[in-house]
Protein backbone atom coordinates (compact mmCIF):
# COMPACT_ATOMS: atom_id res chain seq x y z
CA UNK A 1 0.00 0.00 0.00
CA UNK A 2 1.68 3.40 -0.71
CA UNK A 3 2.20 5.83 1.76
CA UNK A 4 2.04 9.76 1.22
CA UNK A 5 4.58 11.78 3.41
CA UNK A 6 3.65 14.72 4.48
CA UNK A 7 5.38 17.10 6.84
CA UNK A 8 4.17 18.25 10.44
CA UNK A 9 2.25 21.66 10.42
CA UNK A 10 3.36 22.00 14.11
CA UNK A 11 6.85 22.98 12.35
CA UNK A 12 8.48 20.24 15.32
CA UNK A 13 10.41 18.21 12.63
CA UNK A 14 7.64 15.15 12.80
CA UNK A 15 7.58 13.50 9.39
CA UNK A 16 3.62 11.93 9.29
CA UNK A 17 3.13 8.65 7.21
CA UNK A 18 -0.45 8.39 5.94
CA UNK A 19 -2.45 5.57 6.43
CA UNK A 20 -2.00 2.69 8.80
CA UNK A 21 0.69 -0.37 8.53
CA UNK A 22 4.01 -0.77 8.52
CA UNK A 23 5.92 2.60 7.58
CA UNK A 24 8.22 1.54 4.92
CA UNK A 25 11.75 1.73 6.37
CA UNK A 26 13.84 2.54 3.15
CA UNK A 27 11.32 5.54 2.96
CA UNK A 28 11.84 7.11 6.47
CA UNK A 29 15.34 9.07 7.21
CA UNK A 30 17.68 8.21 9.60
CA UNK A 31 16.77 11.09 11.14
CA UNK A 32 13.35 11.21 11.42
CA UNK A 33 10.67 10.59 14.17
CA UNK A 34 8.13 8.95 12.61
CA UNK A 35 4.45 8.52 12.86
CA UNK A 36 1.97 6.61 11.44
CA UNK A 37 -1.72 8.99 10.79
CA UNK A 38 -4.82 6.77 9.79
CA UNK A 39 -7.59 7.06 10.27
CA UNK A 40 -9.23 7.60 13.83
CA UNK A 41 -12.80 5.80 13.50
CA UNK A 42 -13.70 5.17 17.10
CA UNK A 43 -13.04 9.57 17.83
CA UNK A 44 -15.06 10.04 13.66
CA UNK A 45 -17.84 7.37 15.35
CA UNK A 46 -18.34 9.09 18.31
CA UNK A 47 -18.80 12.58 16.69
CA UNK A 48 -21.32 11.83 14.13
CA UNK A 49 -24.85 12.11 14.68
CA UNK A 50 -25.60 9.68 12.24
CA UNK A 51 -23.97 6.26 11.74
CA UNK A 52 -20.60 4.88 10.70
CA UNK A 53 -20.40 1.84 8.71
CA UNK A 54 -17.07 -0.15 9.16
CA UNK A 55 -16.28 -3.46 6.94
CA UNK A 56 -18.12 -6.19 9.29
CA UNK A 57 -20.82 -3.86 10.46
CA UNK A 58 -24.44 -4.54 9.94
CA UNK A 59 -25.40 -2.70 6.84
CA UNK A 60 -21.85 -2.01 5.44
CA UNK A 61 -22.58 -4.76 2.78
CA UNK A 62 -25.13 -2.56 1.06
CA UNK A 63 -24.69 0.62 2.11
CA UNK A 64 -21.30 0.68 0.07
CA UNK A 65 -22.42 -0.34 -3.22
CA UNK A 66 -22.86 1.92 -5.96
CA UNK A 67 -26.29 2.16 -8.29
CA UNK A 68 -24.10 0.57 -11.05
CA UNK A 69 -23.40 -3.25 -9.93
CA UNK A 70 -20.04 -3.08 -12.47
CA UNK A 71 -18.30 -0.92 -9.66
CA UNK A 72 -19.10 -3.53 -6.53
CA UNK A 73 -15.66 -4.53 -6.67
CA UNK A 74 -14.46 -1.22 -5.00
CA UNK A 75 -14.35 -1.79 -1.43
CA UNK A 76 -14.50 1.56 0.83
CA UNK A 77 -13.17 1.68 4.26
CA UNK A 78 -16.14 2.94 5.51
CA UNK A 79 -19.68 4.79 5.12
CA UNK A 80 -20.46 7.61 7.13
CA UNK A 81 -24.77 8.08 6.55
CA UNK A 82 -24.57 11.53 7.25
CA UNK A 83 -27.09 13.19 8.95
CA UNK A 84 -26.58 17.00 9.51
CA UNK A 85 -23.76 19.23 8.11
CA UNK A 86 -21.72 18.76 11.05
CA UNK A 87 -21.03 15.08 10.28
CA UNK A 88 -19.75 16.22 6.92
CA UNK A 89 -18.11 18.60 8.55
CA UNK A 90 -16.33 15.82 10.99
CA UNK A 91 -15.71 13.53 7.76
CA UNK A 92 -13.83 16.03 6.04
CA UNK A 93 -11.61 16.96 8.89
CA UNK A 94 -10.53 13.19 9.52
CA UNK A 95 -10.11 12.71 5.63
CA UNK A 96 -7.85 15.80 5.15
CA UNK A 97 -5.79 15.10 9.03
CA UNK A 98 -5.39 11.33 7.91
CA UNK A 99 -5.11 11.68 3.81
CA UNK A 100 -7.77 9.22 3.53
CA UNK A 101 -9.65 9.14 -0.24
CA UNK A 102 -13.29 10.63 0.11
CA UNK A 103 -15.91 11.61 -2.00
CA UNK A 104 -19.86 12.67 -1.01
CA UNK A 105 -22.98 10.20 -2.22
CA UNK A 106 -26.12 11.73 -3.34
CA UNK A 107 -27.85 9.48 -5.24
CA UNK A 108 -25.43 7.27 -6.07
CA UNK A 109 -26.23 6.79 -9.95
CA UNK A 110 -22.82 8.36 -11.42
CA UNK A 111 -21.49 6.37 -14.26
CA UNK A 112 -18.36 5.86 -13.25
CA UNK A 113 -19.08 5.31 -9.60
CA UNK A 114 -16.80 7.49 -8.27
CA UNK A 115 -18.90 8.17 -5.09
CA UNK A 116 -17.44 5.15 -4.16
CA UNK A 117 -13.69 5.38 -3.60
CA UNK A 118 -12.13 2.05 -2.70
CA UNK A 119 -10.11 2.40 0.60
CA UNK A 120 -11.39 5.57 1.35
CA UNK A 121 -14.54 7.33 2.88
CA UNK A 122 -18.24 7.85 1.41
CA UNK A 123 -20.18 10.70 2.47
CA UNK A 124 -23.16 9.18 2.20
CA UNK A 125 -25.98 12.17 1.86
CA UNK A 126 -28.95 10.23 1.92
CA UNK A 127 -30.26 10.87 5.99
CA UNK A 128 -29.82 14.47 4.65
CA UNK A 129 -33.25 14.24 2.62
CA UNK A 130 -35.59 16.65 3.54
CA UNK A 131 -37.70 19.09 1.18
CA UNK A 132 -39.66 22.02 1.67
CA UNK A 133 -41.68 24.03 -0.14
CA UNK A 134 -41.79 27.36 1.00
CA UNK A 135 -45.28 29.53 0.84
CA UNK A 136 -43.19 32.11 -1.31
CA UNK A 137 -42.10 29.25 -4.16
CA UNK A 138 -39.00 28.38 -2.56
CA UNK A 139 -38.15 25.11 -2.25
CA UNK A 140 -35.15 23.92 0.24
CA UNK A 141 -33.78 20.64 -0.64
CA UNK A 142 -31.95 18.03 1.05
CA UNK A 143 -28.61 16.77 -1.16
CA UNK A 144 -29.17 13.04 -0.29
CA UNK A 145 -33.20 13.65 -1.63
CA UNK A 146 -34.13 12.00 -4.59
CA UNK A 147 -36.06 13.20 -7.50
CA UNK A 148 -39.15 10.97 -6.51
CA UNK A 149 -38.92 12.73 -3.08
CA UNK A 150 -38.74 16.56 -4.72
CA UNK A 151 -41.35 15.58 -7.15
CA UNK A 152 -43.71 14.16 -4.37
CA UNK A 153 -43.48 17.88 -2.12
CA UNK A 154 -43.86 20.21 -5.46
CA UNK A 155 -47.21 18.33 -6.72
CA UNK A 156 -48.18 18.70 -2.91
CA UNK A 157 -47.41 22.33 -3.18
CA UNK A 158 -48.51 22.97 -6.62
CA UNK A 159 -45.28 24.00 -7.95
CA UNK A 160 -42.98 22.95 -10.86
CA UNK A 161 -39.32 22.62 -11.07
CA UNK A 162 -37.77 20.94 -14.12
CA UNK A 163 -35.75 17.91 -13.41
CA UNK A 164 -34.99 14.76 -14.37
CA UNK A 165 -36.71 11.64 -15.83
CA UNK A 166 -34.94 8.93 -12.98
CA UNK A 167 -36.96 9.15 -10.14
CA UNK A 168 -34.08 7.48 -8.32
CA UNK A 169 -31.51 9.90 -9.61
CA UNK A 170 -30.26 12.36 -6.62
CA UNK A 171 -31.19 15.99 -6.72
CA UNK A 172 -27.18 17.01 -5.92
CA UNK A 173 -25.64 14.81 -8.93
CA UNK A 174 -28.39 16.22 -11.05
CA UNK A 175 -28.22 19.99 -9.97
CA UNK A 176 -24.69 20.07 -10.10
CA UNK A 177 -24.05 18.58 -13.70
CA UNK A 178 -26.75 21.21 -15.06
CA UNK A 179 -29.55 19.07 -15.21
CA UNK A 180 -31.26 17.95 -18.63
CA UNK A 181 -34.30 16.82 -18.27
CA UNK A 182 -38.37 16.50 -19.77
CA UNK A 183 -39.30 19.82 -19.60
CA UNK A 184 -35.90 22.29 -20.05
CA UNK A 185 -36.48 23.26 -23.08
CA UNK A 186 -39.85 25.76 -21.69
CA UNK A 187 -37.86 26.01 -18.08
CA UNK A 188 -34.19 25.54 -18.36
CA UNK A 189 -31.79 23.56 -16.71
CA UNK A 190 -32.39 22.74 -13.20
CA UNK A 191 -29.32 24.29 -12.03
CA UNK A 192 -30.48 27.59 -13.67
CA UNK A 193 -33.83 27.57 -11.17
CA UNK A 194 -31.10 26.88 -8.04
CA UNK A 195 -30.58 30.38 -5.83
CA UNK A 196 -28.06 29.40 -2.92
CA UNK A 197 -26.52 26.40 -2.10
CA UNK A 198 -24.67 25.27 1.65
CA UNK A 199 -21.30 23.70 0.82
CA UNK A 200 -19.02 22.10 3.38
CA UNK A 201 -15.72 23.17 2.04
CA UNK A 202 -12.51 21.14 2.70
CA UNK A 203 -11.49 23.06 5.47
CA UNK A 204 -14.56 22.16 7.57
CA UNK A 205 -16.28 25.50 7.11
CA UNK A 206 -19.85 25.58 6.26
CA UNK A 207 -20.72 28.69 3.60
CA UNK A 208 -23.70 29.78 1.62
CA UNK A 209 -22.79 30.21 -1.80
CA UNK A 210 -25.04 32.44 -4.28
CA UNK A 211 -25.56 35.30 -6.78
CA UNK A 212 -24.28 37.89 -3.37
CA UNK A 213 -21.78 35.20 -1.71
CA UNK A 214 -18.85 32.98 -2.72
CA UNK A 215 -20.28 33.95 -6.01
CA UNK A 216 -17.58 32.21 -7.77
CA UNK A 217 -18.46 29.01 -5.81
CA UNK A 218 -22.25 29.30 -7.04
CA UNK A 219 -20.88 30.08 -10.65
CA UNK A 220 -18.92 26.51 -10.68
CA UNK A 221 -22.35 24.59 -8.44
CA UNK A 222 -23.96 24.97 -11.81
CA UNK A 223 -22.96 22.87 -14.03
CA UNK A 224 -19.33 22.60 -12.63
CA UNK A 225 -19.76 18.75 -11.23
CA UNK A 226 -20.38 16.71 -8.12
CA UNK A 227 -17.43 16.35 -5.94
CA UNK A 228 -14.98 18.70 -7.00
CA UNK A 229 -14.88 22.17 -4.71
CA UNK A 230 -17.09 20.71 -1.51
CA UNK A 231 -19.88 18.88 0.18
CA UNK A 232 -23.09 20.31 -0.82
CA UNK A 233 -25.47 19.71 2.28
CA UNK A 234 -28.89 21.53 1.16
CA UNK A 235 -29.69 23.80 -2.08
CA UNK A 236 -32.68 26.22 -2.75
CA UNK A 237 -34.49 26.45 -5.60
CA UNK A 238 -36.68 29.19 -7.18
CA UNK A 239 -40.09 27.28 -8.22
CA UNK A 240 -42.51 27.95 -10.88
CA UNK A 241 -46.60 27.98 -10.75
CA UNK A 242 -47.64 24.39 -12.31
CA UNK A 243 -48.59 25.16 -15.69
CA UNK A 244 -52.02 25.17 -17.02
CA UNK A 245 -51.96 22.22 -19.34
CA UNK A 246 -49.47 19.29 -20.14
CA UNK A 247 -49.22 16.40 -23.11
CA UNK A 248 -47.35 13.57 -23.04
CA UNK A 249 -46.85 11.73 -26.54
CA UNK A 250 -45.48 9.15 -28.04
CA UNK A 251 -44.71 7.41 -31.93
CA UNK A 252 -43.29 4.26 -33.32
CA UNK A 253 -41.34 3.72 -35.75
CA UNK A 254 -40.91 0.45 -37.42
CA UNK A 255 -37.65 -1.41 -38.22
CA UNK A 256 -35.02 0.23 -40.57
CA UNK A 257 -36.60 4.06 -40.01
CA UNK A 258 -33.92 5.18 -37.93
CA UNK A 259 -32.09 7.66 -40.86
CA UNK A 260 -35.62 8.68 -42.13
CA UNK A 261 -36.69 9.82 -38.14
CA UNK A 262 -33.44 11.55 -37.33
CA UNK A 263 -33.00 12.89 -40.57
CA UNK A 264 -36.56 14.49 -39.93
CA UNK A 265 -36.53 15.00 -36.88
CA UNK A 266 -33.49 17.06 -35.78
CA UNK A 267 -34.80 20.28 -37.86
CA UNK A 268 -38.21 20.01 -36.44
CA UNK A 269 -36.40 19.49 -32.58
CA UNK A 270 -34.95 22.54 -32.78
CA UNK A 271 -37.49 24.94 -34.63
CA UNK A 272 -40.23 23.54 -32.12
CA UNK A 273 -41.64 25.33 -29.98
CA UNK A 274 -39.88 25.88 -26.46
CA UNK A 275 -42.69 23.89 -24.73
CA UNK A 276 -42.56 20.82 -26.54
CA UNK A 277 -39.57 18.11 -25.87
CA UNK A 278 -38.80 15.08 -27.07
CA UNK A 279 -36.80 11.84 -26.81
CA UNK A 280 -35.64 9.00 -29.74
CA UNK A 281 -34.51 6.03 -28.54
CA UNK A 282 -32.67 4.24 -31.56
CA UNK A 283 -32.38 0.41 -31.41
CA UNK A 284 -29.75 -1.50 -33.43
CA UNK A 285 -33.03 -2.71 -35.62
CA UNK A 286 -33.55 0.58 -36.85
CA UNK A 287 -36.74 0.87 -34.53
CA UNK A 288 -37.17 4.77 -33.09
CA UNK A 289 -39.51 5.51 -30.00
CA UNK A 290 -40.45 9.32 -30.00
CA UNK A 291 -41.01 10.12 -26.03
CA UNK A 292 -42.16 13.59 -25.75
CA UNK A 293 -44.08 16.36 -23.48
CA UNK A 294 -45.34 19.57 -24.17
CA UNK A 295 -46.57 22.25 -21.82
CA UNK A 296 -49.18 22.91 -23.79
CA UNK A 297 -52.41 21.69 -24.73
CA UNK A 298 -53.22 18.46 -26.98
CA UNK A 299 -54.98 20.61 -30.01
CA UNK A 300 -51.59 22.43 -30.23
CA UNK A 301 -49.35 19.55 -29.54
CA UNK A 302 -51.01 17.01 -31.75
CA UNK A 303 -50.58 19.78 -34.83
CA UNK A 304 -46.84 20.49 -33.73
CA UNK A 305 -45.88 16.69 -33.46
CA UNK A 306 -48.01 16.11 -37.06
CA UNK A 307 -45.62 18.06 -38.80
CA UNK A 308 -42.90 15.54 -37.68
CA UNK A 309 -44.57 13.25 -38.85
CA UNK A 310 -45.27 14.18 -41.96
CA UNK A 311 -41.16 14.84 -42.87
CA UNK A 312 -40.60 11.39 -41.79
CA UNK A 313 -43.03 9.93 -44.45
CA UNK A 314 -43.10 6.41 -42.62
CA UNK A 315 -46.83 5.77 -40.82
CA UNK A 316 -46.31 6.02 -37.26
CA UNK A 317 -49.69 6.25 -34.99
CA UNK A 318 -49.29 8.81 -32.49
CA UNK A 319 -50.67 8.34 -28.75
CA UNK A 320 -51.52 11.48 -26.99
CA UNK A 321 -52.91 12.89 -23.64
CA UNK A 322 -53.63 15.90 -22.02
CA UNK A 323 -52.81 15.27 -18.08
CA UNK A 324 -52.35 17.06 -14.63
CA UNK A 325 -49.23 17.79 -13.44
CA UNK A 326 -48.83 14.45 -11.25
CA UNK A 327 -49.77 12.14 -14.13
CA UNK A 328 -47.09 14.25 -16.56
CA UNK A 329 -44.60 13.24 -13.80
CA UNK A 330 -45.43 9.81 -13.47
CA UNK A 331 -45.64 9.09 -17.38
CA UNK A 332 -42.28 10.53 -18.08
CA UNK A 333 -40.46 8.66 -15.76
CA UNK A 334 -38.11 5.68 -17.00
CA UNK A 335 -38.48 2.51 -15.25
CA UNK A 336 -35.47 2.13 -13.04
CA UNK A 337 -34.42 -1.13 -11.06
CA UNK A 338 -33.09 -0.70 -7.42
CA UNK A 339 -29.44 -1.33 -9.34
CA UNK A 340 -28.75 -1.80 -12.63
CA UNK A 341 -25.15 -2.88 -14.35
CA UNK A 342 -24.59 -1.06 -17.52
CA UNK A 343 -22.11 1.56 -19.48
CA UNK A 344 -22.89 4.08 -21.13
CA UNK A 345 -21.09 7.39 -22.53
CA UNK A 346 -22.60 10.80 -24.59
CA UNK A 347 -21.68 13.37 -27.32
CA UNK A 348 -23.15 16.76 -27.84
CA UNK A 349 -24.08 18.51 -31.27
CA UNK A 350 -23.80 21.82 -31.74
CA UNK A 351 -25.64 22.06 -34.95
CA UNK A 352 -27.53 20.25 -37.27
CA UNK A 353 -26.52 17.02 -38.70
CA UNK A 354 -25.58 16.03 -42.09
CA UNK A 355 -25.22 12.07 -42.24
CA UNK A 356 -28.48 10.67 -40.30
CA UNK A 357 -28.13 7.68 -41.74
CA UNK A 358 -24.26 7.44 -40.93
CA UNK A 359 -25.50 7.93 -36.77
CA UNK A 360 -27.87 5.19 -37.09
CA UNK A 361 -25.48 3.16 -38.21
CA UNK A 362 -23.16 3.35 -35.83
CA UNK A 363 -25.34 0.68 -33.90
CA UNK A 364 -25.22 -1.91 -36.60
CA UNK A 365 -24.46 -5.33 -35.46
CA UNK A 366 -24.50 -4.35 -32.00
CA UNK A 367 -26.63 -6.42 -28.97
CA UNK A 368 -27.12 -4.25 -26.66
CA UNK A 369 -26.19 -0.61 -27.01
CA UNK A 370 -28.40 1.91 -27.94
CA UNK A 371 -28.69 5.66 -28.46
CA UNK A 372 -30.75 8.26 -26.38
CA UNK A 373 -31.29 11.10 -28.43
CA UNK A 374 -32.49 14.26 -26.67
CA UNK A 375 -33.74 17.99 -28.00
CA UNK A 376 -31.83 20.99 -26.22
CA UNK A 377 -32.45 24.49 -26.93
CA UNK A 378 -35.10 26.95 -26.19
CA UNK A 379 -35.24 28.12 -22.70
CA UNK A 380 -31.76 26.23 -21.89
CA UNK A 381 -30.24 28.23 -24.20
CA UNK A 382 -31.33 32.25 -22.42
CA UNK A 383 -28.09 32.18 -20.12
CA UNK A 384 -24.89 32.93 -21.93
CA UNK A 385 -22.15 30.16 -22.16
CA UNK A 386 -20.22 31.56 -19.61
CA UNK A 387 -23.36 32.74 -16.92
CA UNK A 388 -22.87 29.10 -15.09
CA UNK A 389 -20.43 26.30 -15.31
CA UNK A 390 -22.43 24.51 -18.14
CA UNK A 391 -20.76 24.91 -20.95
CA UNK A 392 -23.36 23.73 -23.91
CA UNK A 393 -25.24 26.94 -23.99
CA UNK A 394 -26.57 26.60 -27.59
CA UNK A 395 -26.03 22.81 -28.44
CA UNK A 396 -28.97 21.36 -30.52
CA UNK A 397 -28.56 17.75 -29.70
CA UNK A 398 -27.75 15.04 -27.01
CA UNK A 399 -26.50 11.76 -27.68
CA UNK A 400 -26.46 9.18 -24.90
CA UNK A 401 -25.00 5.44 -25.86
CA UNK A 402 -26.67 3.41 -23.34
CA UNK A 403 -26.68 -0.42 -22.75
CA UNK A 404 -27.85 -2.97 -20.15
CA UNK A 405 -25.25 -5.25 -19.63
CA UNK A 406 -27.96 -8.59 -18.62
CA UNK A 407 -26.47 -11.84 -19.51
CA UNK A 408 -23.97 -10.16 -21.72
CA UNK A 409 -19.75 -10.20 -20.75
CA UNK A 410 -19.48 -6.59 -19.29
CA UNK A 411 -16.17 -6.30 -21.60
CA UNK A 412 -18.18 -7.09 -24.69
CA UNK A 413 -21.09 -4.57 -24.00
CA UNK A 414 -17.95 -2.17 -22.89
CA UNK A 415 -16.53 -2.11 -25.87
CA UNK A 416 -19.47 -1.85 -28.20
CA UNK A 417 -20.50 1.12 -26.44
CA UNK A 418 -17.18 2.75 -26.24
CA UNK A 419 -16.92 1.89 -30.76
CA UNK A 420 -20.40 3.57 -31.19
CA UNK A 421 -19.47 7.02 -29.14
CA UNK A 422 -16.09 7.41 -30.93
CA UNK A 423 -18.35 6.39 -34.16
CA UNK A 424 -20.09 9.61 -33.05
CA UNK A 425 -17.62 12.18 -32.47
CA UNK A 426 -17.03 12.98 -36.75
CA UNK A 427 -20.58 12.77 -36.95
CA UNK A 428 -22.20 14.80 -33.93
CA UNK A 429 -19.51 16.45 -31.97
CA UNK A 430 -16.82 16.14 -29.30
CA UNK A 431 -18.85 17.95 -26.43
CA UNK A 432 -19.83 15.41 -23.69
CA UNK A 433 -22.40 16.01 -20.73
CA UNK A 434 -20.55 15.87 -17.24
CA UNK A 435 -23.52 13.86 -16.04
CA UNK A 436 -22.90 11.49 -18.44
CA UNK A 437 -18.69 11.33 -17.41
CA UNK A 438 -17.52 7.77 -19.09
CA UNK A 439 -14.37 6.73 -17.97
CA UNK A 440 -13.01 5.65 -21.31
CA UNK A 441 -13.29 8.72 -22.96
CA UNK A 442 -9.47 10.18 -22.46
CA UNK A 443 -11.03 14.10 -23.42
CA UNK A 444 -13.56 13.96 -21.27
CA UNK A 445 -12.33 17.34 -19.39
CA UNK A 446 -12.27 19.33 -21.82
CA UNK A 447 -15.33 18.11 -23.53
CA UNK A 448 -17.64 17.92 -20.83
CA UNK A 449 -16.25 21.58 -19.40
CA UNK A 450 -14.98 23.11 -22.55
CA UNK A 451 -14.32 27.18 -22.62
CA UNK A 452 -14.95 26.98 -18.34
CA UNK A 453 -12.00 24.33 -17.54
CA UNK A 454 -9.64 26.79 -16.72
CA UNK A 455 -12.00 28.98 -14.65
CA UNK A 456 -13.24 25.44 -12.80
CA UNK A 457 -9.89 24.14 -11.95
CA UNK A 458 -9.24 27.68 -10.29
CA UNK A 459 -12.08 27.45 -8.11
CA UNK A 460 -11.36 24.24 -7.39
CA UNK A 461 -7.52 24.96 -6.15
CA UNK A 462 -9.37 27.92 -4.46
CA UNK A 463 -11.76 25.87 -2.45
CA UNK A 464 -9.86 22.50 -2.55
CA UNK A 465 -6.16 23.40 -2.62
CA UNK A 466 -5.12 20.23 -0.82
CA UNK A 467 -6.94 18.15 -2.96
CA UNK A 468 -8.64 16.60 -0.62
CA UNK A 469 -11.38 15.85 -3.30
CA UNK A 470 -9.46 13.99 -5.70
CA UNK A 471 -11.03 11.89 -7.36
CA UNK A 472 -10.08 10.30 -11.04
CA UNK A 473 -12.16 12.26 -12.82
CA UNK A 474 -12.19 15.24 -10.64
CA UNK A 475 -12.16 19.22 -12.49
CA UNK A 476 -8.68 19.28 -10.62
CA UNK A 477 -7.23 16.21 -12.92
Amino acid sequence: MPYAKLVDPSGEGVTRWVLSGRVPEAQAGADEEVEVVGPRWALLRERLAGDLLLPGDDGYDTARLPFNSLYDHRVPAAVARCASPDDVRHCLAEARRSGLPVAARGGGHGYAADCVPHGGLVVDLAPLSGVEVRPDGTAVVGAGARLRDVYAALIAAGRFLPLGNCHSVGIAGLTLGGGIGWADRAFGLTCDRLRSARVVTTDSREVTASGAEHEDLFWALRGGGGGNFGVVTSFEFATAPVPPAFTVFRARFPAGSAADVLGAWQPWSTAAPEAVSTVCVVRPDGTVELEGSAVAPAAATRAEVARLLAAVGTPAPLEDAEVDHATAVALTAVPQPERNAFRASSRLSDGPWTDPAAIAGTLRDREAALLVVSALGGAIDRPADTDTAYPHRGATTSVQVFADVGDLPPDRVTREVDEVQRALVPLVGRATYVNYLDPLQEDWAESAYRHNLPRLRRIAHRYDPDGVLGFPRSVRA
